[in-house]
């Protein structure tokens, strides 16, 4: 595919390349520049991409600068130890319609995952996120999506596509490849009763903030199976993000929010990885790209911590733990990573020959959850994904 049609390279003068110390990140990444350089994108393991598209945020006009804004941060930042095939690929400009970024989003997205090139996307507003899960439909895989977001962006499926509704358009889409939906972070009193019995209905799985703050570590689980995340800004409070029109005074701190990006990164699924709705216009002194570039770098360290000991099929490497229920019926089977100590834990798929899933699902959980089994009950991502199969 032919990317220059759909991106612009990134003007490194104006990201002031002079100031680059010798160890930073800048100096250590490539850059596309153009067709004539000729990139395989095969020989890459990350890209990073803008896509300065903002004409269906929602009160948030002038995000759509963001991405350059955040570069000026993130290359300055010190390289990350272990990785060095980091691509910038530039940026995605508005099309004469907002369908033609979209678009473009989509191809391009596609095209990384065809050569299994990470991708870290720098927005633009949240409606974004729809193309994006419109490239894995290209792949034709299932997709589990998570959101780090105040709200459910269920909005009115029945009007056009904008940063509050996306996850609606995803729900609804035909073919739909979306298997699960994870929101991290959710503050009640934005949801109504509708928004959370749909969530429910649908197996999907929603975190409040208060709940997440105070289980963070537990948040690893939960990405750890996603291929997308789509990372509000809204959702850091106030006074670690304020560059946002629709900032709240309640949300993740700084800390947390880099944190949940390293689980991210270190999740050997974790295709995308997306941030949106950053406002430099409403930036004071650039807390917020400042802070959006370290949850980046965040991420890359992740990525240079991947064990690469996700248990697809062979799980002889792998501490086994049968736990028995008292009625002596149930059975749930636990797989705890000799590698990195982490756990997985089996749900049955049906067994009818037109099952598209593999036979057993390899669920990744925590401690936790085995603690929860050995205490006699089923934990609750097993009943959901158990729900869902059958």
């Amino acid at each position: 595919m032919n990317l220059s049609i759909y991106l612009t390279p990134t003007n490194l003068n104006d990201l002031g390349q002079e100031s680059w110390k010798n160890f930073s990140l800048g100096k250590s990444i490539s850059f596309y520049q153009g067709e004539e350089e000729g990139i395989e994108l095969k020989d890459f393991n990350i890209a990073i991409i803008g896509v300065c598209e903002e004409r269906n945020a929602v009160n948030n006009a002038g995000c759509g600068s963001a991405p350059d804004t955040v570069r000026k941060y993130l290359y300055q930042l010190s390289a990350v130890p272990g990785i060095k095939n980091i691509l910038d690929l530039g940026n995605i400009l508005p099309g004469e319609r907002v369908e033609d970024t979209y678009f473009a989003v989509q191809q391009v997205i596609a095209e990384l995952g065809k050569n299994q090139v990470a991708v870290i996307v720098i927005g633009g507003s949240q409606d974004i996120t729809f193309p994006i899960y419109q490239a894995f439909e290209q792949l034709e895989q299932m997709v589990n999506a998570v959101a780090v977001d105040p709200m459910f962006d269920i909005g009115d499926m029945y009007g056009d596509l904008n940063a509050g509704n996306y996850l609606s358009k995803i729900i609804v889409h035909q073919p739909n490849y979306l298997f699960n939906f994870s929101n991290i972070g959710f503050q009640s009193y934005f949801i109504n009763s509708e928004e959370l019995a749909l969530m429910q209905r649908l197996n999907f799985d929603a975190y409040r903030l208060g709940w997440v703050r105070s289980n963070i570590e537990e948040v690893e689980a939960v990405v750890r199976n996603a291929d997308i995340l789509s990372f509000d800004i809204s959702a850091i409070k106030f006074s670690d993000a304020p560059g946002n029109n629709n900032v709240l005074p309640n949300g993740f701190f700084g800390d947390e929010a880099c944190r949940i990006s390293r689980y991210a990164g270190i999740s050997d699924k974790m295709s995308c990885f997306g941030l949106f709705e950053i406002n430099p216009g409403k930036d004071k002194a650039g807390i917020t790209s400042n802070l959006t570039s370290q949850i980046i770098w965040y991420f890359l360290d992740g990525f240079a911590a991947r064990k690469g000991d996700y248990p697809v099929s062979d799980t002889s490497k792998y501490l086994k733990y049968n736990v028995t229920f008292e009625d002596n019926e149930h059975l749930v089977v636990f797989y705890k990573s000799n590698k990195s100590e982490r756990w997985w834990m089996e749900v049955p798929f049906p067994t009818d020959d037109k099952s598209k899933y593999v036979r057993h699902h390899l669920v990744p959980c925590s401690y936790q959850d085995y603690q929860t089994a050995c205490a006699g009950d089923i934990p609750d991502r097993w009943w959901q994904t158990y729900n869902k199969l059958n």
